[in-house]
């Protein structure tokens, strides 16, 4: 199974080595890791190139990227709750709290949509090796359609026969509007919340195209993590049962649904 969490493993060097001693001391002990930039090509390739090296194959892959695309101001933040309070009707009270410059949501889409992207691509020929491929794609509540009020971009993602090469046209959309409110678009971590709603549309499409892969996405909950400021409402190992439950699931399972946590739910 390959997992990575770009969060913990590439933004802070050094994490790797803290993680695989914690499970050599919980028992498990056959864990490899390797370095991942998953905005690098190069180094999504040298990952692709090790795995069929060493294994030949890859049965699941876990995709886990997470950039929030904008600026916090950490005490504030805690103060209002957390990320219980990022609604958009709080989006005035917050403005001071969080700021979302172009930049930072640039690079949120890079990382949690085009980079996942990537790396699934480069990863898919050594999945077509296994009986029994598995593909979990992690996102957000944040991505729910709810949040979008603009209704020809729902429409768009919610259709069945929804292209990549569309899907990629509407992330360019989104990052030309400078208008955010009045055009639809979600007001609070509007950047993040758009690139886990195209992660979900994403994993639709996969499904579509690898009906034997079984392939999901899944919202693992409010988790105390570093992206949550460790405001969240769940250990991390709470957090990892519905990503878990996903690659562990028998052949003939679900693909192409949205799971909260551990249970199905609705894209909208």
């Amino acid at each position: 199974m390959l997992f990575y969490n770009l969060r913990n493993l590439y933004t802070k060097p050094g994490r790797h080595n803290e993680a695989i001693e914690n499970l050599k001391e919980s028992g498990i002990s056959n864990v490899v890791f390797h370095q991942l930039d998953i905005k690098d090509p190069t180094s999504i390739a040298s990952l692709a190139s090790f795995i069929k090296t060493r294994f030949g194959k890859l049965d699941i892959l876990v995709n886990n990227a997470a950039d929030l695309g904008v600026v916090i101001d950490p005490g504030p933040f805690r103060a209002f709750g957390g990320f219980n309070f990022v609604l958009d009707e709080n989006a005035k009270a917050v403005k001071d709290v969080i700021d979302e410059p172009y930049d930072k949501a640039e690079e949120c889409l890079k990382t949690n949509y085009y980079g996942t992207k990537r790396v699934t691509e480069a990863i898919l020929p050594l999945l077509q090796f296994s009986n029994s491929a598995k593909i979990v794609n992690v996102s957000s509540v944040y991505g729910l359609l709810s949040y979008i009020s603009n209704d020809k971009v729902k429409a768009q993602l919610r259709d069945i026969d929804l292209t990549i090469e569309k899907l990629d046209d509407l992330v360019q959309y989104f990052l030309k509007e400078d208008k955010l409110e009045c055009n639809g678009w979600p007001m609070l971590i509007s950047a993040y919340k758009i690139s886990k709603a195209v992660v979900n549309a994403y994993t639709r499409i996969l499904a579509r195209k690898y009906p034997k892969f079984c392939i999901n996405c899944v919202h693992p909950g409010y988790v105390k993590t570093d992206i949550t400021l460790n405001t969240g409402e769940l250990m991390p190992e709470e957090g990892a049962r519905g990503p878990v439950m996903l690659a562990l699931l028998p052949d003939g399972g679900p693909s192409g649904s949205y799971f909260n946590q551990t249970k199905i739910f609705s894209f909208d």
